[in-house]
């Protein structure tokens, strides 16, 4: 005999499902929200001219490791860096 449950038993889970989730993705979410302000704080202090527009001499000096990634990360060829252009290739590799 197949055992059907019933829509609203699914209902009675919602909240145990919900709880579960918040459980495991609230440290998560709390690390990537810390990430991203120490990025975006090191970013500010690197970013010497305060454009928003970080240079390779800018990251050498305050973000050696976004120096060495420079090149790749600066798809565009454009000289310079933003910091959406960095939290995109963070996203992209996944932190």
């Amino acid at each position: 005999m197949i055992s059907i449950m019933k829509p609203t038993s699914f209902l009675c889970l919602a909240p145990v499902l919900f709880a579960v989730s918040v459980a495991v993705c609230s440290p998560v979410m709390a690390q990537d929200a810390k990430q991203i302000q120490q990025l975006e704080q090191h970013f500010k202090e690197a970013n010497k001219s305060g454009n928003g527009k970080l240079t390779l001499e800018e990251a050498k000096a305050g973000m050696p490791k976004i120096a060495q990634n420079f090149e790749r990360l600066d798809k565009d060829h454009k000289g310079y860096l933003t910091l959406d252009d960095i939290k995109a290739a963070m996203a992209a590799r996944g932190k």
